[in-house]
Order: C-alpha cells, then structure tokens, then sequence
C-alpha cells in the first residue's frame, strides 16, 4: 500500500496557489457542450479523474462505458445516453455499484426512457437505449431530499426533450445551491427556466454555443482554509476565485471565520490571512454544502474547536460512508464525532452530531486511512502541521485534485513516500 509521510517544519502558511478548474462546473459545461448543436471551447477545465472520465466516455463509441469512481459523471451520464441512439451499457467502480441511482432511474423511466438494470434492483450497473417518444411524459416528481445530481442530470438534458421537463420537488431541499448552479449555468448558454415553490420548469430550448471559462473549485479551497486555521501566520493567495461564485462551497470562506480567518476578495481571486474575531464553537448546518463537512470537521480537531454538525444525511452514500469514516480517523487523534440523541431535536427531526477534543499525537504516527475517498486524503493531510501523519492512499486525490501533494510542496510541506 502507498503511503505519504505529510509533515512540516513550521506553522506559517504563505504563498500563492492557483487551483483547477471546478470538476461540478466542468462536467456540466462538458454535458451542455454535446447537446449543443455548435461547438464551444471550455478554458480552464478541471484535470481531474471525473472530468477526463466525462471526456472520454462522452467520446466513446463502446457498448460497455466504465465510469469507474466519478459519481457525477455517472449520474449526468444516465440521463445523456437517454438521448443517444443505440444502446450501451453504464457501469462502475465496486463502490459505485453499492451506490443507489434508483430515485434517478424511476424518474427516467417516467420520461420514456428505455432504462433498465443489469444486475441489482436500484443500484449500477444500466443497461440504457435511447428515450422512446411515444411514451414521452413530460412531468415528474422527484424527491428533493436525493441527490441534487439526479435532479441536475435531467435539468441538463431538460431543454432537449420533445416538451421540455416540469420537475416537481418532493419533500426538504438539500444541496439547493447545486441546482442553482446547473440552472445559471444553463441559462449562460440560453437555457431559461421557471421556479416556483417545489416546481422546476424548462421549456424546450436549444443550447447556444459560447466559449467559457472555469472558475476554480472551491471545494479544494476548503483545504487551505484548515491549513489556515492550523497556522500561526497566513498569507495566503488562492487563484481563480470569484466572491459571486456559482459553487455553493464559496461558503466556507464564511464559516472559517469562526477560526479568526479573513477573507478579501479581489477580481479573480481571495487573499487569506489570520486575526479575524474568533468564536469559541461552530454550529453549522450543511444541508448546502456537504463536500466541505470534512474539512470543517478536521478544522475543529486540529485547534480544538467544538462543533455541531447537521445535514449530513447525504454523506453516507458518497465515496464511502463520510460519517463512519470521520468518527473512525478522528478517534485516532483522540477527538469524538458523536451523533447525539432524538431528544435533542424533538421537534425539527434532524441528525445533529458533536465533535469534541483536540487532535494530540499520539504514541505512534497516525496512519489515516482515505477510503478511496479524495475528500478523505486532502482534509487529514494539513494535520501534519501540527504534527507528523502518515496518508493511505494518497493518490486517491487524482479523483479531484490531481496537484495537490506538488502544490502542498509548494508551501512548505515535507512529502515523503514511505
């Protein structure tokens, strides 16, 4: 097993660091570039593994097309083929077929898709052929407590469909600023829709080609923000950041400044730096934007912070069970992630979680496991500031963020293999 020894010699963070490109907006920009009927050129795409998956598979002739880990390419993929003539088969990774896509699948199937499963009831492998017009509905309900990337997979292909889609919201939102992304998106390349109360309503419409440019990832941000709040000096420039950003994880330039962080902005990036007014506990909820719920939990536990978490619920089915993972590394550091009981939230319903303690190092160095997670290997990293950690599988963070180690490198930090 390959493993890095992250570590460094000093709790200064300074430098500048221009990031990729975001992999949400690029594989929505790659999905809108095949419907379109004009081609366009996308500056500034993400590298990362999901996004040359996208690439490739939208480029593929092959009857079999393996998504292997990228979640979102797999599920904007479903609703694509729909479109497509012929027939192919849409598989995974072995954790992608522990995945759920049924919610997906129904609504599809609602539209007259010609979609089917080849193995487990709900879950990858697909077999799709292309959307049979005769039995065309041009309205479904789909949950609003799924995934938001089963309800951007059919508002992406909304506008091509014979009568466009009405989409109508089940149930509590979560995720809404990734659906507010997918409809801005769309409506940079013409795309207009209608949304009032639970109802989603694009017209069809065809996509108008225009060149665009990727603004950076603000989930690999989040990263900085707990290398920030582990340092005793920031000086900080991250590249490619906008302050009116379509990526609902601009919010954690926000919620870092609990640590005493502070953010400025200027045209296309943000300069951070310490001596904001700190607050003793952080209460969030991330019902909007659960990527950075890792990053923020590892921030807690290195400056021992306590916290309350809520809005999880989607993390358990993500590249692995986050919560499960989170509660298993952190207690290697001797911090706690407890889920707290029902008595606690009587009347809203909601899962609340504790995180107590203060990351200390313990006899041995820790070894964190990454659970094929990306997310995972880049949050655990920055605690080598405080003291030397051993990641698992390091290269897990190609999935996102292929530079991440050469840019940690860049600030200081000691990468050594093992």
């Amino acid at each position: 097993m390959k493993q890095y020894l992250v570590s460094k010699n000093d709790r200064k963070l300074e430098g500048e660091i221009t990031l990729d490109g975001s992999k949400s907006l690029s594989n929505r920009a790659l999905i809108i570039q095949a419907l379109c009927e004009e081609d366009f050129d996308i500056h500034s795409c993400s590298t990362s593994d999901d996004v040359e998956s996208m690439k490739a598979l939208l480029a593929s002739k092959d009857d079999v097309l393996n998504a292997h880990h990228a979640g979102t390419t797999f599920r904007f993929l479903c609703a694509y083929l729909c479109l497509r003539e012929g027939e192919q088969v849409l598989t995974g990774s072995e954790r992608m077929q522990q995945r759920p896509i049924g919610p997906l699948v129904d609504a599809l199937k609602k539209l007259g898709a010609n979609i089917s499963y080849v193995a487990k009831e709900g879950y990858p492998p697909l077999r799709i052929g292309t959307l049979d017009k005769a039995k065309y509905a041009a309205k479904v309900s789909v949950s609003a407590g799924t995934s938001s990337q089963f309800i951007t997979s059919l508002l992406l292909i909304a506008p091509s469909l014979p009568q466009g889609l009405e989409i109508e919201l089940v149930g509590e939102l979560v995720s809404r600023p990734y659906l507010e992304m997918t409809l801005k998106m769309m409506e940079y390349f013409g795309v207009h829709h209608q949304w009032e109360d639970q109802t989603i309503k694009v017209d069809p419409q065809k996509y108008q080609a225009r060149d665009i440019t990727i603004e950076a990832d603000w989930s690999a941000a989040s990263y900085y923000y707990i290398m920030a709040a582990f340092s005793e000096h920031t000086d900080l420039k991250l590249k490619g950041l906008s302050n009116k950003s379509l990526q609902g994880d601009r919010s954690i330039a926000d919620i870092m400044e609990v640590f005493g962080l502070k953010s400025s902005f200027n045209e296309n990036s943000v300069h951070i730096t310490t001596g904001g007014d700190e607050k003793q506990m952080l209460d969030y909820d991330f019902i909007n934007d659960p990527d950075i719920a890792q990053s923020v939990a590892v921030a807690c536990a290195g400056v021992g912070k306590p916290g309350i978490f809520t809005g999880l619920k989607t993390l358990r089915i993500k590249e692995t069970d986050r919560i499960a993972a989170l509660q298993n590394e952190l207690g290697k550091v001797g911090v706690y992630f407890t889920l707290l009981p029902e008595r606690f939230a009587k009347k809203s319903g909601k899962e609340y979680y504790m995180l107590e303690g203060k990351a200390v190092q313990p006899k041995d160095t820790p070894d964190f496991d990454t659970y094929k997670d990306h997310r995972m290997a880049m949050a655990f990293a920055p605690l080598g500031m405080l003291f030397p950690v051993i990641v698992n599988e390091p290269d897990v963070v190609s999935k996102s963020y292929p530079g991440y180690w050469e840019d940690l490198k860049s600030l200081g930090f000691n990468i050594e293999k093992m």
